[in-house]
């Protein structure tokens, strides 16, 4: 099988990237407002909030950073 490079990657890597970005969903501010306040409810840990809002631990805390500023 010939593989096509494009910059290193062959074509099939690249499309599968493209579909990767385009389905990746894009939170607005106020969802990722709501979801930072959820978690000052206390009712779920970080974790069960994350899996349940399909975002990565990381994500919330960069989040949560971001809407509490640096003093957090």
């Amino acid at each position: 099988m010939r593989r096509t490079s494009v910059k290193g990657r062959s074509s099939s890597e690249k499309i599968v990237k493209d579909i990767k970005c385009a389905t990746r969903k894009q939170y607005s501010a106020e969802e990722k407002f709501w979801i930072v306040l959820d978690d000052l409810r206390g009712k779920d840990s970080i974790a069960e909030l994350c899996r349940k809002e399909s975002i990565s631990q990381g994500i919330y805390y960069k989040w949560s950073k971001d809407f509490m500023g640096e003093a957090c």
